[in-house]
């Protein structure tokens, strides 16, 4: 039976000790995926989750602030898609399903079976595309303001992509890829790439999300660029999920790196509803 929580708090006061908290590295490395080179971190032990970033992100930009808190209780497998961060670009448009089928391959490389999936904005649509595409290694997914449908998303967001330019950027952004990248050109690819996606971006059909079986936990903020109500669509049509809707705006729920000015401390309160998400029905 689905249970939807909506959280109405105006604010949250939750403190905690792990702000400094520094981000130990089991490994990292490349991995040859689909003919590209993807770049993969992983952190702690136990269940493996995978996290998937968001559009023009890094794996630091989108959860550098969760990955100490996550890592306490299980294995992350944190990857950067296609022409973002680290990972290498093929000549061809960037697509969601591409992505789905890059992670896919990389898990296999770890030898990894099944794993649980984190994706936020961009990553959590990858994330469905993972769901439809490749239910086998799925056990549960979180999607974290993902897009099915481009009614999901305000009209006046899709004349924006249109005319979409890199110094629209958000700097933050924009100096997260130059840290990390050994190839600055690049910037202008990855942003020219998402752009062209979104523009071209197609609803998912309905029998497709109503397809995935996967235990599911939907996130999103009141204030998100996804409208909730998508959200709430997206409850109703996957049979074995819940919703969350947060305080706050786009990626401030996992203090994604645009909304640290906010000095938010919603991550304190959401990860553990995360956790207790992924662990519900497993052996302790």
């Amino acid at each position: 039976m689905k249970r939807t929580i909506v959280y109405a708090v105006v604010a949250l006061l939750i403190v905690s000790s792990c702000n400094n908290v520094k981000q130990s590295k089991e490994s990292k490395g490349y991995a040859e995926v689909n003919g590209i080179k993807m770049y993969y971190e992983i952190y702690g032990q136990g269940e493996p989750l995978v996290l998937l970033h968001g559009g023009g992100s890094t794996i630091q930009s989108t959860f550098g602030r969760v990955i100490p808190m996550l890592a306490k209780h299980r294995k992350l497998i944190a990857v950067e898609l296609q022409a973002h961060g680290r990972t290498g670009d093929r000549p061809v448009d960037a697509s969601f399903e591409q992505d789905a089928d890059d992670v896919a391959t990389l898990l296999k490389h770890l030898n990894i079976d099944r794993a649980d999936f984190f994706g936020f904005s961009n990553g959590g649509t990858t994330c469905v595309q993972i769901a439809i595409r490749h239910p086998q290694i799925v056990n549960k997914i979180i999607l974290g303001s993902a897009l099915c449908k481009r009614s999901g998303m305000p009209a006046q967001f899709w004349d924006f992509m249109k005319q979409a330019k890199l110094s629209n950027m958000p700097a933050e952004l924009k100096e997260a890829y130059l840290q990390v990248s050994p190839n600055p050109a690049g910037l202008q690819v990855m942003h020219d790439k998402d752009a062209k996606r979104m523009v071209n971006f197609r609803d998912i059909p309905d029998e497709q999300v109503k397809s995935i079986k996967a235990p599911t936990f939907i996130i999103i903020a009141d204030q998100d660029v996804i409208q909730p109500e998508h959200a709430i669509e997206m409850h109703r049509q996957i049979t074995n999920s819940e919703l969350a809707i947060i305080p706050g705006v786009h990626g401030e729920y996992i203090e994604e790196i645009t909304t640290l000015k906010s000095n938010s401390k919603e991550a304190r309160f959401v990860i553990p509803m995360l956790e207790s998400f992924l662990d519900k029905g497993r052996r302790k």
